[in-house]
């Protein structure tokens, strides 16, 4: 036999009393009813475990779990806890009642949770005759129409747990949906979500889950978040078997040493220590189903995102209240901190009456507190459908001239550092991304910023009176800059002969005083021309002939007007504007904060040509006034 095997975990969903803890037992063997309540009351209360052993066509060994969850209304916050990290279902439904208030919500909730794959057991059929078996056929499956059931192609199979007809088609529907389920995501890191924590004697604390991404192995040390508590891992079991390893999609117990039972509960998550930890504040984008109330901004509602759940406020981006199936960018902020990352589901249920409302995908862990609301509504929109490469480099261009780590960008990504290095890698040669000294990420454009901000005060200190350049100290402190992102944009500056550093000094390039004033009146009238032109200037040749004065001499008056700041170069050597047209301009573009233009509409808003628009946006982009984003600039 192969030595290859496969680890799958399938979580039950469906109305109470409809034969999900039957059917398991039936086909595992194992009765997940494990308390003594449900033992006496004959229904599941909490999370319930199982496991068999399949072959696969190729010889391997499918290791197939069941996360037995409640039916009961009361207990639908027991069922968020255990689907939460599964992305299979076996969705039961009893043939001799059909579909039920519980059927309904558990489909839901598993759409809401982004399940991907599932069969439906058509159980108790020993208890209906075929037109009640066809009869409820249909209307599960015009239930699921639409659904990942539906795109799944979900087989119907008729069971029963009492006479054994069906069992072996489920089982080879099992096996099946087992092939069809993907592995989990290689370039995630470490997580296991906790649902149960215990005592075993002879052994300490024991928790158990199912572990989202990564693999854990014995004598690893590992922390669990919220709450940064250090452990190590003493033993491990994987779908009920010693294990020196476990993989991502397995149902996991880990013996840990440096905890006690009572500090280990469900809703923690064990990850490798200083990656991930709790957050309380995110971003994220939330659907509602179509039967849900009006969400108002501010609404109270309880959020479930895999075992864990707590309170949270719903701040509404746009304030107007969110209608019923809609989908709407959010701020969340909830009551205890949570271990999440970009791209988990959640679900979101009222508190009275207790209902399910709706659920969403989350987007950023790691807000920009102090950002514009307009400004983050425009990244969140680019982040909401950009590829993997592009969401890093949004991540890295939202931290401007403060640049981002590798391990911070893993950490606010929940992605390995070695997977973030593997989709930058082409950015960083393309120079869009540039990699610092110490592993510090900088945009391009916000490398401009600096760069434009560090040569306007070297400049500034040039022209004053008896003083040449700045201090290094000085320089950093006026331009606001962490000491990796000025050492490497002042290096950068140095090596393009813009600047010079002497010393502990950085002088502009090339100044070796005052400069003279031009030897004649002409200073002033060329000063009046760019006023006057505004953003239409002219060219320095059109100014020279006006002048008549020759090429050579027109440039240097043009220096001279550059360093006493009356005008500005647009990016060519023949092309300057007035200080006033641009300052004038700048106010202008204050009053579109938040909204994208292009450059038709730049033109119609100006009333210029391409040959002066297209340097004018170049230059708000140098100068942090906008942000290109594809063929439009976001104003900031």
């Amino acid at each position: 036999m192969s030595s290859t095997y496969k680890s799958v975990v399938i979580a039950t969903a469906g109305h109470i009393d409809h034969g999900k803890t039957t059917l398991v037992r039936a086909l595992t063997g194992i009765d997940t009813d494990r308390l003594p309540e449900e033992k006496r009351r004959g229904i599941t209360i909490d999370l319930g475990f199982a496991s068999m052993e399949m072959q696969m066509p190729d010889g391997g060994l499918l290791r197939l779990s069941f996360v037995d969850v409640p039916g009961h209304s009361l207990f639908v916050r027991n069922m968020l806890a255990g689907a939460g990290c599964v992305q299979a279902v076996m969705l039961v439904v009893a043939a001799d009642e059909g579909i039920k208030p519980q059927t309904v919500e558990h489909l839901a909730i598993c759409e809401l949770l982004g399940f991907r794959h599932g069969i439906i057991a058509l159980t108790k059929a020993d208890a209906a005759d075929n037109d009640r078996l066809d009869g409820v056929s249909r209307r599960v499956r015009t239930l699921f129409k639409g659904t990942f059931l539906d795109k799944d192609h979900a087989p119907i199979i008729p069971v029963s747990a009492k006479t054994g007809a069906g069992l072996a088609e489920v089982r080879t529907e099992l096996l099946n949906l087992a092939l069809r389920a993907g592995q989990g995501n290689s370039d995630a890191l470490l997580r296991l979500p906790l649902d149960r924590a215990f005592v075993m004697k002879g052994f300490g604390t024991v928790v158990t889950g199912t572990l989202l991404s990564g693999t854990v192995r014995e004598s690893e040390r590992l922390t669990v978040e919220p709450g940064a508590r250090a452990v190590r891992v003493r033993g491990l079991q994987t779908h009920g078997q010693p294990a020196a390893v476990a993989h991502a999609g397995s149902r996991v117990a880990v013996n840990l040493s440096g905890i006690d039972a009572a500090d280990a509960h469900r809703g923690q998550t064990l990850v490798v220590p200083q990656t991930l930890s709790g957050v309380d504040t995110i971003d994220a984008e939330v659907t509602l189903l179509p039967d849900a109330p009006w969400m108002k901004h501010r609404a109270r509602v309880h959020f479930h995102a895999f075992t864990a759940e707590t309170m949270a406020s719903v701040s509404l981006y746009g304030y107007e209240g969110a209608r019923p199936g809609s989908r709407r960018l959010v701020r969340l902020k909830l009551s205890r901190p949570m271990v999440l990352s970009p791209g988990d589901r959640f679900v979101l249920r009222q508190p009275a009456p207790v209902a399910t409302i709706g659920g969403g995908t989350v987007l950023d862990t790691h807000p920009e507190v102090k950002l514009p609301k307009a400004d983050t509504i425009a990244w969140l929109e680019q982040l909401r459908t950009a590829g993997i490469t592009q969401q890093l480099i949004l991540r890295v261009q939202r931290r401007s001239t403060a640049g981002l780590s590798f391990g911070a960008l893993s950490r606010e990504t929940g992605m390995t550092v070695d997977a973030v290095r593997r989709h930058l890698l082409s950015v960083v040669q393309q120079s869009e991304v540039l990699l610092l000294p110490g592993d510090l990420l900088l945009g391009s454009d916000a490398f401009g910023c600096a760069a434009t901000s560090i040569l306007k005060l070297v400049q500034q200190a040039s022209t004053q009176s008896e003083r040449h350049g700045l201090k290094r100290s000085e320089l950093r402190s006026q331009a606001g800059l962490d000491a990796p992102v000025f050492d490497f944009v002042v290096s950068a500056l140095a090596r393009e002969e813009k600047v010079q550093v002497k010393d502990e000094s950085v002088v502009a390039a090339g100044d070796h005083g005052p400069s003279s004033p031009a030897p004649d009146g002409r200073l002033a009238g060329v000063s009046r021309a760019y006023e006057e032109a505004g953003l239409s200037s002219p060219s320095v040749p059109e100014l020279a002939q006006r002048f008549g004065v020759a090429n050579d001499e027109m440039r240097r008056i043009i220096t001279v007007l550059q360093r006493q700041k009356a005008i500005v170069r647009m990016g060519s050597d023949d092309l300057f504007v007035h200080g006033d047209a641009l300052r004038k301009l700048r106010a202008q573009m204050t009053g579109l904060r938040g909204r994208l233009i292009d450059v038709a509409s730049f033109k119609e808003l100006t009333g210029l040509s391409r040959k002066y628009a297209i340097p004018l946006l170049e230059y708000l982009d140098r100068e942090c006034i906008t942000r290109k984003q594809g063929d439009r600039r976001l104003v900031l």
